[in-house]
């Protein structure tokens, strides 16, 4: 089983109405939450066929200070193996 891209960003205040509805215009291009929503940080799990892509359109999110501090993290819902 291939497990999901995990990834957090911050997402400027002003912008998360729009940030998410484009987001999500993508279909199953990734599983977005508000992970802090008061500090205004997201999290997304991305299938691994969609990174890509993905990347491509955080790149503009980017580019257009609606989201900073893009980071790729180990997944957050793997168990460690006991």
């Amino acid at each position: 089983m291939t497990l999901c891209s995990y990834y957090q960003a911050q997402v400027a205040r002003k912008d998360t109405v729009f940030f998410v509805a484009i987001l999500r215009s993508f279909d199953h291009i990734c599983f977005d939450r508000a992970l802090e929503p008061a500090q205004g940080k997201f999290e997304f799990f991305v299938p691994p066929d969609c990174e890509k892509v993905f990347l491509n359109i955080m790149a503009y999110f980017e580019k257009h200070h609606i989201i900073d501090n893009l980071q790729k993290l180990p997944n957050r819902l793997m168990r460690e193996k006991l």
